[in-house]
């Protein structure tokens, strides 16, 4: 995707980045249509965000 982010602003921006990529999927799901693999999808984005935060935090942590 890109390189590594190290700044910490950069690392906000990112999250934020994220985090309205799914609430833009989350909108878009038509409820009285979606099935297991929207689900599913949300779920593995959520996962992804899961270990940048761990990674962030690691970072900070330094």
């Amino acid at each position: 995707m890109g390189g590594a982010i190290h700044n910490k602003k950069e690392q906000m921006d990112y999250l934020h980045r994220r985090l309205d990529l799914v609430m833009n999927v989350l909108d878009s799901i038509d409820p009285e249509e979606a099935g297991v693999e929207e689900i599913d999808r949300l779920l593995a984005m959520l996962d992804d965000i899961e270990v940048k935060c761990k990674q962030f935090r690691n970072d900070w942590s330094e």
